[in-house]
């Protein structure tokens, strides 16, 4: 974003006028002193308080800086800014994500499986900005937390304010694929995906997660599932978002992704095992690169005047002045 100014050479004619008069006002270098004699020639000189002269600069100051702050909206200063904007649709992509407790092990690095999944949701967001992506979250139940949208702040806030076991401690992967299911079946995008990131087996929910998959493909949704995680002990380490109380421990991770290649064929879809943080990453690369769209994008140029703030705060100095010219400082002015 930009400022230019519609009359600049107004405005220089402003800034010079306010200089000379500076230049050469005595007020700014000297302040004005009133000798008024005392008994005969030579007696003692009366000047002045301190503050009088202070306060007959200070009002000086005012008026130039009003002056010059009409030279400033009198240019007619305005914003001009530039912006990207998408000539035809991107593709609408769904994110499904398990956040039950078992998400919190810390076996991806330095990292828990749930804020790896967080993060790479973001990078995949802010390299593919004419898509439009929702997100759904996974617990005992199953929840629309945003729906397909382009704008990214909502999904960044939703993605930084969303915590492991908000949705209670089970996995119900067929509801969270069913609403998948019903949130894309109107869209008219030219591709239409959804991404089920988990690392458990589904526990919860009425649908099984075989039947919300298999509606996907008819649905023309295309559907990937990334299994996070391994099997074994792993450390674990969360705060319950209902009693505040911090969790931790060893967690006996028993990934089955055997199950989630089951439901993949189901809906015609795509199984990527991510037991690592590498592979995790890896994973985002893939369904990146096949769910490409072709996409026409444009710059618009927007202008946004702001002259009238400078021509208010200009004109009550100016008048600021006036007041204390004639009730205040005025056998000084």
């Amino acid at each position: 974003m930009n400022i230019w100014f519609e009359h600049p050479v107004l405005l220089v004619m402003g800034g010079i006028a306010v200089l000379l008069v500076l230049l050469i006002s005595p007020y700014f270098k000297n302040a004005r002193e009133a000798f008024i004699p005392l008994g005969p020639p030579g007696g003692i000189a009366f000047k002045p308080p301190g503050s009088i002269t202070a306060a007959v600069r200070i009002v000086y100051a005012f008026e130039f800086i009003g002056a010059f702050l009409l030279f400033i909206g009198g240019a007619g200063p305005f914003f001009i800014s530039s912006e990207t904007v998408w000539l035809n649709r991107g593709a609408d992509i769904l994110f499904v994500l398990d956040i039950s407790p078992s998400m919190a092990a810390l076996d991806m690095g330095n990292q828990s499986r749930f804020v790896l999944a967080r993060n790479l949701v973001h990078d995949f967001a802010v390299n593919r900005p004419s898509d439009a992506i929702g997100l759904i979250g996974v617990g005992n139940d199953a929840a629309l937390l945003l729906p397909p949208t382009i704008d990214r702040q909502s999904l960044f806030m939703r993605l930084e304010t969303l915590r492991i076991g908000e949705l209670g401690d089970g996995t119900a992967l067929g509801m969270g694929l069913a609403i998948a299911g019903l949130h894309l079946k109107d869209s008219d995008a030219p591709r239409k995906a959804v991404v089920l990131i988990t690392d458990g087996e589904n526990n919860a929910g009425a649908i099984h997660p075989e039947t919300g998959a298999e509606v996907l493909p008819k649905l023309g949704v295309s559907l990937w599932i990334i299994g996070v995680g391994s099997g074994g002990e792993v450390p674990i380490d969360y705060l319950d978002p209902f009693t505040k109380v911090r969790r931790f421990g060893t967690f006996d991770s028993r990934f089955d992704s055997e199950n989630l290649k089951a439901i993949a064929r189901k809906g015609e879809g795509y199984y990527i095992g991510a037991p690592s943080a590498d592979a995790f990453a890896h994973a985002f690369s893939r369904i990146d690169s096949s769910e490409m769209t072709i996409v026409r994008s444009g710059t618009v140029t927007r202008t946004k005047a702001f002259h009238i703030p400078f021509i208010i705060a200009g004109s009550i100095l100016l008048l600021l002045v006036r007041f204390i010219r004639q009730y205040g400082l005025g056998s000084f002015l």
